[in-house]
């Protein structure tokens, strides 16, 4: 009769690990189904034009048909909506204008919006079908990508390059500095190549390749450097609770399929103070209105650069003088 070893009494019991999974699955799945099972407008910002009365039917029609899904922003003209769309305060616009209605949508910040207010369209053409509006894409996004996939996808790799950096990073660089340099060193040169790819071969991406890359660096570079320092911390523990807190809260409230207006109420907002949603938010407008509505975001960015580096350096504090002396020697 043999005697079990260390390892493997140890080792927790089958129904452990089967339960385990099971809570492991279901986080996913809330995580990641959730927010899109409950999309829905909520206060997208929508400028009206036209006489103050007729604002106001429709402020009440659009209430009626979608209770709390619009924030009407009375403005003065059609050239005042399109500004407005194109400094980002709205994602929209509707033209009162008796001889041409009209419709005003940009897909770049949002197709999933365009698409609605497109519906929205339509309703009035079919309260009134001697004035139908037209509708006008003021901001389009680019004819290869017209739907806007390759940036909604992209944001699981930026996710993924942060996290797999900082693990990697853990097994491969015990030496502090190395790690940071790494974590550094990684971020510029994977956001150079995503970027590429994103703007050269799918056509996702317009605008300056640089200032595109340079968000794409400044999101990897703030996962990574987060985790780094969490690790560094509180051991596996903190790169695990940093990675989820990443890939289970910033990944699926980035708004990157959708918009953060149509999240579950607060989860948006939430999800715009975390990288992957800070980048998304920032590269739209980078890329397709000349960096209007960026500031917040890249605030959020070289927030979490500084928390990582921070991080980071409390972590290299807490090593020994001898621990450290020798690490760097070693490395």
């Amino acid at each position: 009769m043999s005697t079990p070893t260390t390892a493997e009494r140890r080792r927790p019991p089958v129904a452990v690990v089967v339960a385990g999974l099971t809570v492991l699955l279901t986080v996913l799945l809330v995580a990641f189904a959730w927010p899109a099972a409950r999309s829905e407008p909520r206060d997208i910002p929508l400028a009206v034009a036209g006489p103050q009365s007729a604002v106001g039917q429709v402020a009440a029609a659009l209430e009626q048909a979608m209770p709390g899904g619009f924030a009407i922003e009375p403005v003065a003209d059609r050239e005042t909506a399109v500004q407005a769309i194109k400094d980002r305060d709205v994602y929209g616009a509707i033209v009162l204008d008796q001889a041409a209605p009209e419709v005003l949508t940009a897909s770049a910040a949002g197709p999933v919006v365009a698409q609605l207010l497109t519906q929205v369209a339509g309703k009035l053409a079919a309260q009134n079908p001697a004035a139908a509006p037209k509708v006008t894409d003021v901001v389009p996004l680019p004819a290869d990508d017209p739907r806007g996939a390759g940036l909604a996808a992209g944001a699981l790799p930026l996710v993924l390059g942060g996290i797999l950096a900082a693990a990697m990073l853990t097994n491969f660089a015990k030496a502090g500095a190395t790690r940071v340099v790494g974590a550094v060193t990684f971020a510029a040169t994977g956001a150079l190549a995503l970027t590429a790819v994103l703007q050269f071969w799918l056509g996702s991406f317009e605008g300056s390749y640089w200032a595109n890359a340079g968000v794409i660096a400044m999101s990897i570079g703030a996962i990574s450097l987060t985790l780094l320092g969490l690790e560094w911390l509180l051991g596996t523990a903190g790169l695990g609770l940093g990675a989820a807190t990443m890939m289970l809260l910033g990944n699926p409230l980035s708004g990157l399929t959708s918009a953060p207006e149509m999240l579950p109420s607060g989860w948006g907002t939430l999800g715009q103070f975390l990288p992957p949603g800070a980048a998304g938010t920032a590269l739209r407008s980078v890329s397709f209105f000349d960096g209007a509505g960026a500031g917040q975001s890249l605030l959020v960015l070289a927030g979490w650069l500084l928390v990582g580096l921070v991080l980071c350096g409390l972590g290299a504090a807490r090593m020994p003088l001898t621990t450290r002396t020798t690490l760097s020697v070693n490395h």
